[in-house]
């Protein structure tokens, strides 16, 4: 049975997207998660909502739980996973308001759990990463992000950086020459971590900003990035429901 989980980033954890809800509260062995679970159906398919930096958006990039996030929706039997997340653009045809769908990372994190294997007591476990994106959610993604005429890119790498300050003129052009097309600071661990949990993960990112490598504007700003979200947050809403409701089809 198809059950897919939603790790909603900022703004983009909307629950008025479900019908017939039930909040599910879950302890892992790694701890809670960063929210409760909200449980529910998009057109029939059994669907659950998480709150990427929790409903307050109270934990920085750093605190979020990743490990506790992913085992609490393997734990409760999603079989999908679809993020959502804001991004910066680092490259000029990536406009605000653009989507973006993940087919590549490069991790620039610093001070997170990046597996679930801490030790190799029982044997060594090394996770192939060569395509961390699921295939066939990306192609639902772009497909979807196409019929409703959004402008949408059909691959991006992004780089993760462990924030939660923005980039300097300097990282930010690095990132640039290094092959990265946009930046944020969550997708890694959190495609590694469902990787190693077996669970196919794909991700849709927002561009809101063109961090600061592009000096002929100001540098991007916290209201900036609020006001690009604002905006657009809807487009990414209905994006997920008309691609959770294309798994009734098959």
């Amino acid at each position: 049975m198809i059950k897919i989980g939603i790790i909603g980033g900022s703004g983009l954890d909307d629950p008025d997207i479900l019908q017939e809800t039930e909040e599910v509260n879950i302890k892992t062995e790694y701890g809670r998660p960063s929210s409760s679970l909200l449980c529910g159906k998009i057109d029939g398919i059994e669907t659950v909502i998480l709150a990427r930096h929790g409903k307050r958006h109270q934990y920085s990039p750093t605190e979020v739980n990743n490990r506790a996030n992913i085992s609490a929706l393997k734990e409760v039997g999603v079989t999908h996973i679809i993020a959502t997340t804001a991004c910066g653009s680092l490259r000029k045809e990536i406009d605000r308001g653009h989507l973006v769908v993940l087919d590549q990372f490069i991790d620039f994190t610093r001070f997170r759990k990046n597996s679930f294997h801490d030790s190799f007591a029982k044997g060594a476990v090394h996770t192939a990463m060569a395509h961390p994106f699921d295939k066939e959610l990306r192609k639902k993604l772009y497909q979807t992000a196409e019929s409703l005429d959004y402008k949408v890119h059909r691959s991006g790498c992004v780089i993760t950086i462990e924030g939660p300050r923005f980039s300097t003129v300097a990282e930010s052009k690095m990132f640039r020459m290094w092959g990265a097309d946009v930046i944020n600071m969550s997708s890694a661990p959190e495609v590694m971590l469902a990787n190693e949990s077996g669970i196919p993960y794909a991700a849709v990112a927002m561009s809101t900003d063109y961090d600061c490598w592009k000096e002929d504007e100001i540098p991007v700003s916290w209201n900036e990035i609020l006001a690009v979200f604002e905006e657009n947050a809807d487009n990414v809403r209905q994006l997920l429901v008309k691609v959770i409701g294309s798994f009734v089809k098959e």
